[in-house]
């Protein structure tokens, strides 16, 4: 399951459909393309290593990139790097962005009033070099309800500028309230191996029955979040990944697809052999030993 299985493509994972968009359930998250740390922490990334890592995920197959303009760092930004490295697009490649948080030139957090989206959108659309996007997914920050914003986003798919909408960090309160504006293709939430609340598995399971795709992020890194993945491994997890010849980070993105045909994964890398690694792990077919030996990874600990 490791580096030496070149030839692995992210077909093996399966494909599901964003509204009209057919994508190959492993994709590949932008986040770490700016450097070793979220946003402006951390070395800057190498460059022309980074833009190597993006043309070899669409050799692989990765159809489906997630991104936002947020993603920048004081020397890189990810939909820059992204329309560097793969402009003029594929036909078939689906950028999914976010936006609701931004941030100003210096870094500071902003959170976007709705008469501001527009701004957010067209600026995506300037950095990836878009007259349209494909997905955009309003990122939920507080406890505001969503359905400004999310109409907002609704008059904008309306105009052309957003082909489907999206979700991020929302519970099943916000996927109705913003169902009754404009169709949701996909909800976007934190939700991995150790990180499940019981909302997320009822969000996971309405996703599944209304046919929209559930997509989790730090389904690798977990409690590790932007910093990345600890290097301490459950056992469970250790045991699975020799019992097949993976990695820890393969058999927790295989745990992530095994959720449901319609959960997509999206794991982020600056490095070419661990972009390897990602894709190949849509080959892992986990038993149901394996996925007895993994489930109690994510139950509350005794008290």
């Amino acid at each position: 399951m490791t580096t030496s299985q070149t030839t692995t493509t992210a077909a093996a994972a399966g494909t599901w459909r964003l509204g009209d968009l057919t994508v190959n359930r492993i994709g590949f998250g932008a986040m770490r393309l700016t450097g070793s740390g979220a946003f402006d922490r951390g070395v800057p990334s190498d460059r022309d290593r980074v833009i190597g890592v993006l043309r070899r995920a669409v050799e692989l197959g990765v159809n489906h990139i997630d991104t936002a303009a947020f993603y920048f760092s004081s020397l890189r930004s990810a939909n820059e790097l992204i329309n560097r490295a793969l402009a003029p697009y594929p036909d078939d490649l689906v950028i999914t962005t976010k936006v609701g948080p931004g941030r100003d030139p210096s870094g500071e957090w902003l959170w976007a009033a709705p008469e501001q989206l527009r701004g957010q959108v067209e600026e995506n659309l300037r950095q990836l070099g878009r007259d349209h996007l494909d997905v955009v997914n309003l990122r939920r920050i507080g406890v505001e309800p969503i359905a400004e914003h999310f109409g907002a986003l609704a008059e904008l798919r309306e105009a052309g500028l957003i082909r489907h909408l999206g979700l991020s960090n929302v519970g099943p309160e916000h996927l109705a309230e913003a169902q009754a504006i404009a169709p949701v293709v996909c909800v976007q939430n934190r939700y991995s191996l150790e990180s499940r609340t019981a909302g997320s598995e009822e969000l996971l399971r309405i996703c599944a029955e209304q046919g929209i795709a559930f997509v989790p992020f730090f389904a690798i890194a977990g409690d590790g979040r932007e910093g990345g993945a600890s290097a301490a491994q459950a056992d469970a997890v250790l045991a699975v990944a020799r019992a097949h010849g993976a990695t820890p980070a393969q058999v927790r993105l295989a745990w992530t697809l095994h959720r449901g045909p319609h959960v997509l994964a999206i794991p982020g890398t600056g490095n070419p052999d661990h972009l390897v690694d990602n894709v190949a792990a849509g080959a892992l077919r986990l038993s149901a030993q394996d996925l007895a030996l993994l489930e109690p990874l994510g139950e509350p600990a005794a008290q």
